[in-house]
């Protein structure tokens, strides 16, 4: 067989293979991607090695503990195929008991044990794997394994998210005394590791190690899923075994809109995919604009706030409460929230339309056969809900803060219910082919990133590598599905690289401008992608320049 030379992207140079593409955050789990692929795995084989080893390396981001959604293009079954691994609340507490534990709290903590629903991604390893791996089961978390027990090489910028993210968990009041195993672990002495320091993390090693050799059942079941109940219980929580024990993965049928002749696809709720379909049907109104254009911003950030006003109000668990997605996706309802806009002022009353009835990791693969796989994980904010169970080196999620306290709401926290997610994987198809494999993670970021990476692409005509170089902006501000209101017209934040004009554009009909000055705090998305060019018979991958990662391929 021969080796193909292996490129990396740069700051706006894509990386550009014929046979095996992957795009993450992180080198050493880009390489672990490659890696498999080198030795006969396909793209979903790499995509679990690489997410196994994000979860080592970016563990203030994603891990066993935290959820998965994936969709994935079957080169054989000519047919895009979604994952939906997201774990639900426990099944032994009511709202009304979660309520009179809360207190006056109007929303659900993001730390602690409240805010704990039953992990998902393991699940979601083993059912992907079942129907698409190649390589066995255990050798996928060998290359995590190596990482873990030799040590990895902090990046800067993991260097900057890992220490402000010790700093949020020392300051979270629902997890004070409760640290002991979250600093041994991801914080000895009290301190997140340095840029350029070696970071080991044995006790993840043996996880996987028992992951590797009993599959799922090393996870959900026996003394490993005891020491989880107890985490959270010890804590307050209200875990049992059976919570852990059902499944927690399955397939979903994507949704879809076309967008100047490309079909963008997504994941249907829990998750918010479609609200990227909902902003791409009002703008395919609009002309296409240009990335110093005023007026083309404008128009996006008020379909931004009409999507998520929808978003808000629908969203939700689908076992519990089905959004109207054949309303909300139609071409005619874009056209009806369209018209609501302003083409010289800002609004701030947007409310949902009539219808009737954090933080995480994303990365894409691509392989020579034709498969492609975009799958983003998470734990929601930074080390999730900062418990971490004993001798096990990662931390639980706390995706239970994605609930609304309010029994009327489609988004009502119940038992045995999947909360609002933010994860989205987003995939794209021209001609009934693959496109694009594409997500950028970042919490309520995630849809905003996803549109301007598509205008960046489509209308912009930019590469999978200087996508990912203009400058973004992030609208704040809106109700959220978890109950959370911010009145008024919000905050737009604009990275300082963005055309003047288009500031004192925005200013001038009335939006509230604000330049952002800690790229860590003030958020705007971490994007991976993967072009295919089946003409070229050639991959194109780019990787987010405000992160460590690469893309990287052959």
């Amino acid at each position: 067989m021969t080796v193909s030379a292996t490129q990396t992207s740069r700051a706006g140079i894509p990386a550009v293979g014929r046979q095996a593409m992957v795009a993450t955050s992180q080198p050493a789990a880009t390489a672990a991607g490659l890696e498999t692929l080198r030795r006969g795995g396909n793209a979903l084989d790499a995509a679990l090695a690489a997410n196994a080893a994000l979860a080592v390396t970016e563990p203030y981001m994603c891990g066993p503990g935290g959820d998965l959604f994936a969709l994935v293009w079957d080169p054989f079954g000519r047919c895009l195929q979604g994952v939906n691994a997201s774990g639900r609340s426990p099944n032994r507490r009511s709202l009304v008991a979660l309520r009179e534990v809360l207190g006056a709290a109007p929303t659900i903590p993001t730390r602690g044990a409240h805010s704990v629903t039953v992990p998902g991604a393991v699940d979601g390893w083993a059912l992907l794997h079942e129907r698409f791996g190649r390589l066995p089961w255990a050798d996928l978390f060998a290359p995590a394994m190596t990482l873990a027990r030799e040590g990895f090489t902090v990046g800067p910028v993991t260097a900057q998210w890992w220490q402000r993210a010790v700093r949020d968990v020392q300051a979270a009041p629902e997890v004070a005394g409760r640290l002991g195993e979250f600093f041994a672990t991801f914080a000895p002495d009290g301190a997140a590791p340095l840029a350029g320091s070696s970071q080991r993390n044995p006790a993840l090693a043996e996880t996987f190690e028992r992951i590797a050799q009993r599959g799922r059942a090393g996870f959900y079941e026996g003394e490993f899923a005891q020491r989880i109940v107890d985490t959270v219980n010890a804590a307050g929580g209200a875990l049992g075994r059976d919570d852990l024990l059902r499944r927690h993965a399955e397939w979903v049928t994507p949704i879809s809109t076309h967008y100047r002749g490309h079909e963008i696809c997504a994941l249907p709720p829990n998750g918010q995919g479609a609200s990227v379909l909902q902003m791409l049907n009002i703008l395919e109104g609009f002309a296409p604009g240009a990335p110093d254009s005023a007026d083309w911003w404008h128009c996006y950030v008020e379909a931004k706030k009409l999507a998520f006003s929808d978003r808000a109000q629908y969203y939700a668990d689908p076992a519990f409460a089905r959004a109207p997605l054949a309303r909300l996706l139609d071409k005619a309802y874009a056209a009806e929230r369209r018209a609501l806009i302003d083409a010289q002022r800002a609004r701030a009353d947007y409310t949902h339309g009539a219808v009737p009835g954090g933080d995480t990791t994303y990365l894409a693969t691509a392989d020579a056969d034709g498969m492609m796989v975009s799958l983003i994980q998470s734990i929601f904010n930074p080390f999730g809900s900062a418990l971490v169970v004993p001798r096990a080196g990662f931390a639980l999620q706390s995706r239970g803060a994605g609930f609304t306290l309010d029994p009327a709401h489609a988004n009502a926290y119940h038992p045995g219910k999947r909360p609002f997610h933010t994860i989205m994987p987003g995939f794209g198809l021209k001609d009934g082919r693959p496109w694009l494999a594409f997500g950028v993670m970042g919490a309520d970021m995630q849809p905003q990133g996803q549109v301007q990476i598509l205008a960046n692409l489509i209308d912009f005509g930019c590469d999978a590598a200087s996508a990912a170089m203009l400058p973004r902006l992030r609208h704040a501000g809106g109700r959220h599905p978890n109950g959370l209101v911010e009145p008024g017209g919000g905050t737009v934040y604009l990275e300082p690289a963005m055309p003047d004009q288009v500031r004192a554009g925005l200013r001038a009909r009335g939006h509230c401008v604000v330049d952002i000055e800690d790229p860590i705090g003030n958020f705007v998305g971490g994007y991976q992608g993967i072009l295919c060019d089946p003409a070229a018979g050639t991959y194109e991958g780019g990787s987010e320049p405000r992160f460590d990662g690469c893309a990287m391929g052959y």
